[in-house]
């Protein structure tokens, strides 16, 4: 590591150290000992590498830069060779833009030094692979030719000596470069010219051979012999970096824009756009509903290897009345919000659980807002349902390769570019009229913004993300919606973790109350038809609603939806407790028109067989009232699998289970009842199956930034002790005396106002063993039930377990 840059990192003001940290939280976790240990791990290859991930294209390019340029340079040699790239004369927007990307490279400690001698941070040249298409520097790309083959290299170009060094020497020379390249035939200089702009590698046959200009005969024997490349394997060459540039023309980007790409697509009308989303989350959340209470009723079967079977997708979809990829988005939804879990992990269902009956009971816009949070956050990726896996092997719907861990931050980068182009997304978008970009443009944009993070797969994450975001109804038209921009998380960088957790919960009550206007308004009534149909004109209400899904089938939907009123429909009521009087008044309260006779008949003759023969535990048996209905069962052929005893004349036994039974007299077209051990009647409610299942595996929420405390104690800390490591003092003695002792919640109110103030105080401490010791501390931070704080004692910064501190006092003076 470069003592020089430690001791610039030592001479930045606390407050430009409270910005670095702020920004890279990673170098406070945990808070270094000194400075010495900041600068170590700020210059660390994981460190840099997550830092670079951040930063835009135009950021990067600058860094890249200040990594292949000899250092030090200065800003105004820096600026140069950046102007060189613009497709254009330099303008304001490119100086304000240059000055202000040094200024933040230099904040995040990737380049160090004043404006008169830039440097780039110890490590950075190691993480930067081929920076900017461009191969490694000579000395380092002939290091491992011998001395015979360098001599003979050097002789041939007209120098002397026989080391990389003396090599690189020689191409560093503009006039000897140019010879060099002037000497090679058309053919090779074509060569040259494909890797001039990167990649800077190619494979070719035999590329470890010997040749010399005289005998060189290929255009690739020509190059190496003229170290215009240079071998790095049996078939592997690279063109040196001096060679690079001056293919170049001396610059290191070929086109460099300080600003990103526009945002191409039609203009939206605001309150269109809000409404069309509207209308989108209304239906979505309606999905998720209905998928529930189907699923409570008839809850298909989990897969032995986890998931959910196709045909069981295809049936969920025809359900729905959705596309196949629609019906599994809402599927993953639902099971990531843990409104469905299966309901074991061999041969189970998968069943709605006890979350989804608080959910459903509240109000249309929260849980579109649950929903629409779950989406935002969750690691699973339904856009792969029906791929195949690298075995190929079908990829299922709930099925746990459906995780990415890449999929919540590209579904928060992809809102944000919406979010972007809502404000100035192109020519004429204004807040009225937002532009809905289109797939390429905001693949452009992303690429611009995260350059080391593009690739084909986060390609179609990217139009996973904006198909999805159409359906859950965050976009509308393709324009992000109103309450959709509510949900996106706050900015990161310095904001409280409770100010910022805070933030999201004001976001999902600012997107409800944004949505609630834009919701059709429930109904509380249906049109009955003379079919055995019952219209609902609109969205119903969930009372309502939830009774037409259990005495009647939805036919069809649309603008309004369609149900059909049936015998197995109508059975389905019965068995869930209710009659035909209480169906009947029901059914005339909740109707515009007059109940229809036919479905009056329907109603009251099926609930009048409804129950007439009973079912019990034997295995099973079958008793009636009326001897001549057993007497047809026995002589029903059908009911030779079902291996019937007759016990009495009211009795008849079977060795199936009950359950069996049932379903098997009722496909033979009777309407028998269960009953328990103690006769009654059994009721099945579909709210009774449930599930706990497994803890659902959540995404962690987007960070939001260090609480502003925190960075201002752990930069206090390191401030201390780098100032105990460079004097090497010895550790302060404690009072003595008793050790202090307080009550639990005294002791951490006084170190959290320590923590405020900056201030050392006197605790007492467990050790290990259970022993008492003495300490005087300056508090750090304190989470997750320790505190990190300077030892004065030990000068040294240490980490506290909070339930060994004994108590916490004032110094005395």
């Amino acid at each position: 590591m470069s003592t020089e840059f430690t001791k610039w990192l030592r001479g930045r003001s606390d407050e430009q150290l409270r910005e670095l940290v702020a920004l890279r939280p990673e170098l406070i976790t945990p808070v270094p000992a000194h400075v010495e240990g900041l600068a170590g791990r700020a210059s660390s290859p994981s460190a840099i590498g997550r830092v670079l991930d951040r930063l835009d294209r135009f950021t990067f390019a600058v860094a890249e830069t200040v990594a292949v340029l000899p250092s030090p340079i200065t800003y105004r040699a820096l600026r140069t060779r950046l102007a060189r790239a613009l497709a254009g004369p330099a303008d304001p927007v490119f100086e304000a833009r240059a000055r202000e990307t040094v200024d933040r490279l230099r904040t995040l400690a990737l380049v160090y030094g004043s404006d008169r001698a830039l440097s780039p941070a110890p490590g950075l040249r190691e993480v930067l692979d081929s920076p900017a298409g461009l191969g490694p520097p000579a000395r380092e790309a002939f290091l491992h030719y011998h001395r015979e083959r360098l001599a003979d290299l050097i002789a041939d170009l007209g120098g002397g000596g026989d080391s990389a060094e003396d090599l690189a020497r020689l191409l560093a020379d503009q006039e000897v470069v140019t010879r060099l390249v002037g000497e090679v035939s058309p053919q090779a200089r074509s060569a040259l010219d494909e890797l001039a702009w990167g990649p800077p590698s190619g494979r070719v046959a035999n590329a470890g051979r010997q040749v010399r200009t005289a005998t060189a005969r290929s255009p690739i024997e020509e190059l190496l012999a003229r170290a215009l490349l240079c071998a790095t394997g049996e078939e592997s060459v690279v063109l040196p970096r001096e060679v690079g540039f001056f293919l170049r023309d001396g610059r290191v980007h070929r086109d460099l824009s300080p600003v990103p790409p526009p945002l191409d697509g039609p203009g939206r009308a605001r309150d269109l756009a809000d409404r069309t989303a509207a209308g989108q989350a209304f239906a979505f959340t309606r999905a998720v509903e209905e998928l529930c209470e189907r699923w409570g009723a008839d809850p298909p079967g989990v897969l032995r290897g986890g998931g959910l079977a196709v045909r069981d997708l295809k049936r969920t979809a025809a359900l729905l009345d959705l596309p196949e990829w629609a019906a599994g988005l809402v599927v993953e939804v639902a099971y990531a919000a843990g409104l469905v879990a299966a309901s074991g992990a061999v041969d189970g269902d998968w069943l709605p659980t006890p979350a989804y009956d608080g959910w459903r009971v509240r109000g249309t816009e929260e849980r579109w807002v649950t929903l629409a949070t779950t989406w935002l956050t969750m690691d699973r990726a339904p856009g792969m349902i029906g791929e195949r896996d690298e075995r190929d092997r079908l990829r299922s719907a709930l099925h746990p390769d459906l995780r990415h861990p890449a999929a919540p931050e590209v579904r928060a980068s992809v809102l944000g570019v919406l979010a972007s182009a809502g404000d100035a997304g192109g020519p004429g978008s204004t807040a009225d009229a937002p532009t809905a970009p289109t797939a390429g443009s905001v693949r452009e944009r992303l690429a611009w913004e995260q350059p080391r993070r593009r690739g084909a797969h986060r390609d179609r994450l990217v139009e996973f993300t904006l198909r999805e975001a159409e359906q859950v109804g965050v976009t509308g038209l393709g324009a992000l919606s109103r309450h959709g921009r509510a949900l996106l998380p706050p900015a990161a960088g310095g904001a409280a973790g409770g100010a910022a957790e805070g933030g999201r919960e004001r976001g999902a009550g600012t997107a409800a109350g944004l949505l609630a206007p834009l919701l059709p308004v429930p109904l509380d009534h249906v049109l009955l038809q003379a079919d055995l149909t019952a219209v609902a004109p609109g969205p119903l209400t969930g009372e309502l609603s939830r009774w037409l899904a259990l005495a009647a089938d939805v036919e069809s939907t649309g603008g309004a939806t369609v149900y059909r009123f049936s015998e197995r429909s109508v059975r389905r009521a019965l068995d869930a407790g209710q009659g035909a009087d209480e169906m009947l008044a029901l059914l005339e309260r909740h109707s515009t028109t007059p109940v229809p006779q036919p479905l009056a008949y329907l109603v009251t003759d099926v609930a009048r067989r409804h129950g007439r023969m009973r079912v019990g535990t034997a295995s099973a048996y079958v008793r009636c009232d009326d001897p001549s209905a057993l007497d047809e069962v026995m002589a029903d052929k059908r009911a030779a699998p079902l291996r019937l005893r007759r016990l009495a004349p009211t009795v008849i036994a079977s060795k199936t289970s009950r359950a069996a039974l049932v379903d098997s007299l009722r496909a033979m077209g009777y309407a028998p009842v269960a009953e328990s051990l103690e006769g009654d009647v059994i009721i099945t409610r579909l709210d009774v199956r449930r599930t706990e299942g497994p803890p659902q595996p959540r995404t962690p929420a987007a960070f939001t930034g260090l609480d502003a405390e925190v960075v201002a104690a752990a930069v206090r800390a390191v401030r201390a002790g780098d100032a105990a490591h460079r004097t090497r003092r010895k550790p302060a003695d404690a009072p003595e005396g008793q050790v202090p002792r307080s009550p639990a919640n005294a002791t951490i109110s006084a170190l959290r106002e320590a923590i405020r103030q900056g201030s050392q105080v006197w605790i007492g401490y467990l050790d290990s063993q259970g022993n008492a010791t003495s300490r005087i501390l300056e508090p750090a931070r304190m989470e997750g039930g320790y505190l990190t704080a300077y030892d004065e004692t030990r000068a040294a910064v240490h980490r506290f377990a909070l339930h060994r501190i004994t108590g916490v006092s004032e110094l005395r003076s």
